[in-house]
């Protein structure tokens, strides 16, 4: 193997997708210290600002999904996905990559197709329970596919299907030692409860709309909150920063401190949250969105709420958000039995089994 490796990783449009790509990125930045990293992202997407934000040079291909209904973008998908085919490959000629990884996104599709008819050693990371089109065609060229459910073969070829887990943020592998640090980021009172709100990084609104309808009882119940309200919805909310008891961000770019600091979180359901979650081991009531694919976030956040490892409620049941919230409140018991059954739950080593992988494709034969 040569000294100094090219690495390429597509993955984004959503934080679902980046940080695990940027989870990978940096295990392998500390086994490859001399490697050239470039990342492929969809222009206008939020990777385009995270992934420098994480020290990696990024390129941006015109794509984007497909709408549900006959929309003005769909009639464009073709000349998107030509343009993006054409792009990928002219960023894969002058790069010369190693090794490509996609985590799935909108790029990941036109970059990991044209690195397979290069014939670039790939691996694809799939988080979620039930995999998008996108991933499903890839897997029948790609060498590797790391998985984080069981029950897969339907979708990838069986030979090829490795279950590691979600790869997850390394700074909350120690977030029990960063309590006060947390609690002083956020100058949070060290007397309160706090609760961390997250509704995915773009924002959910039912979620936003429970909490706004919620912030009376939240003050009565003398506890405060961080609320990641998500981009779409900031400019929507932000009027309550000036509450004793509340905070309201767009993004936490120090998630390791808002999990730190936090007693209890409520979230969606989204695959890279629930590993994350089951890493940081704190009482969790999961809110799934009942909009994605198959339904997939209320199927992971009931093989969750299954093993009596978090509280799943249901949009449709919302109205009952008081009650069973304040009963968690409540019963230290069932805060700490919530908080021990998920932690069971981590797969810790999911970032360094999926570079294992990577790491025998970059030393395998061309």
């Amino acid at each position: 193997m040569k000294q100094s490796i090219n690495i390429l990783i597509s993955g984004g449009g959503t934080g679902g997708h980046i940080y695990p790509a940027i989870a990978i990125a940096n295990e392998l930045k500390l086994r490859f210290p001399d490697a050239n990293f470039l990342f492929v992202g969809a222009k206008d997407k939020m990777e385009m600002e995270k992934v420098p934000q994480a020290g990696y040079e990024i390129k941006g291909l015109w794509i984007s999904g497909i709408q549900r209904k006959l929309t003005v973008d769909n009639l464009s998908f073709p000349f998107k996905l030509m343009s993006s085919l054409w792009n990928a490959s002219k960023i894969i000629r002058k790069f010369k990559p190693d090794v490509a990884i996609g985590t799935g996104g909108f790029a990941s599709g036109p970059t990991l197709m044209m690195a397979n008819r290069k014939g670039i050693p790939n691996l694809i990371q799939e988080q979620n329970s039930f995999p998008g089109i996108t991933n499903k065609l890839l897997s029948k060229k790609a060498n590797k596919v790391c998985v984080a459910y069981d029950n897969l073969e339907r979708f990838f070829p069986v030979d090829k299907i490795i279950k590691t887990g979600n790869p997850v943020r390394q700074d909350l592998l120690s977030i029990h030692s960063k309590t006060d640090d947390g609690k002083m980021f956020f100058k949070l009172d060290k007397e309160k409860k706090t609760v961390l709100i997250l509704g995915g990084s773009l924002g959910a609104r039912r979620i936003n709309q429970l909490i706004e309808s919620n912030l009376e009882f939240f003050k009565k119940q003398g506890i405060q909150i961080i609320w990641q309200c998500g981009k779409l919805y900031f400019e929507e909310y932000k009027k309550y920063n000036g509450l004793e008891n509340v905070q309201v961000h767009q993004f936490i770019n120090r998630m390791d401190f808002a999990y730190a600091s936090s007693d209890i979180i409520i979230s969606r359901a989204g695959a890279s949250s629930v590993s994350e979650l089951c890493i940081v081991g704190k009482p969790v009531v999961f809110i799934p969105s009942p909009n994605v694919a198959e339904d997939h976030q209320t199927k992971n956040a009931k093989s969750v709420a299954d093993k009596h490892a978090a509280i799943l409620l249901r949009e449709s049941e919302l109205e009952t958000f008081p009650v069973v919230f304040e009963t968690l409140l409540k019963d230290k018991g069932k805060q700490q039995s919530l908080a021990e059954n998920i932690k069971e739950l981590a797969l810790p080593s999911a970032t360094t089994d999926i570079v294992n992988e990577i790491e025998k494709l970059l030393k395998s034969p061309s």
